[in-house]
């Protein structure tokens, strides 16, 4: 039978302990991967979504158990570091509202 991981109370111990011990004689199937976030976030962003978007994307991110502003975050990280090489799929041209037509009009004299 596997052992439950000891709990640590500094920083310090627990690397002492990854250190020096055999983790394959504990039970790690209650670890979840972890991502931990070190540059500041200072900039700020500001979007319309479609209602049904965000509903999907807060969806997503309560599934895999993050806020759903890192979610998004991670998103885009993922979309900026994404291979060069990879072929994507051609992005969808934003549409664009067309141009009131000017039509020249014909001026007369008046008449006098």
């Amino acid at each position: 039978m596997k052992r439950k991981l000891p709990r640590f109370k500094s920083d310090a111990d627990a690397e002492e302990f990854i250190a020096t011990a055999d983790l394959s004689d504990y039970d790690l199937s209650s670890m979840r991967m972890m991502r931990f976030e070190f540059q500041p976030k200072r900039e700020r962003v500001n979007m319309r979504l479609p209602k049904l978007l965000l509903d999907a994307v807060k969806a997503s991110a309560e599934k895999a158990g993050v806020p759903y502003q890192r979610f998004i975050r991670h998103a885009l990280e993922a979309a900026v570091h994404r291979p060069k090489n990879r072929k994507r799929a051609k992005p969808v041209a934003p549409m664009r509202r067309r141009a009131k037509a000017v039509v020249p009009t014909r001026r007369t004299k008046a008449a006098g």
